[in-house]
């Protein structure tokens, strides 16, 4: 799971630091027909940018739907690991964190076997 953290964190800095950057070139004009743009993105793609979403779902697409499901409960809906195991059948709370830290390392090999 921390690797995926990492990748995550690095991404969102990255993705800031370059936007601050931009914007410190290039001083943006407010579009009133932009704020539909912006308004329609997720807090995700807000945040990691539109690329960094395609890639996580790409690669989470490649999973299987257990570990797909893992992800998206513990990571995208921030699920505890009690309701986790609820949701995916296990027995505790232990078995539901081993097991979305499993899908995360797998996610996190997808999306470094894409870039690579």
């Amino acid at each position: 799971m921390g690797s995926l953290q990492a990748y995550l964190r690095q991404a969102v800095l990255n993705r800031l630091r370059d936007e601050l950057r931009r914007q410190a070139r290039h001083p943006v004009a407010l579009d009133p027909n932009a704020l539909e743009d912006v308004a329609a993105r997720s807090p995700l793609e807000e945040a990691i940018g539109h690329q960094a979403v395609e890639e996580y779902e790409e690669a989470l697409g490649r999973l299987k739907p257990a570990e797909r499901e893992a992800i998206i409960a513990r990571v995208e809906m921030g699920y505890t690991y009690d309701e986790l195991a609820q949701a995916l059948g296990k027995p505790s709370a232990e078995a539901a964190r081993k097991a979305a830290r499993r899908a995360l390392l797998r996610l996190a090999e997808e999306m470094h076997r894409a870039a690579g």
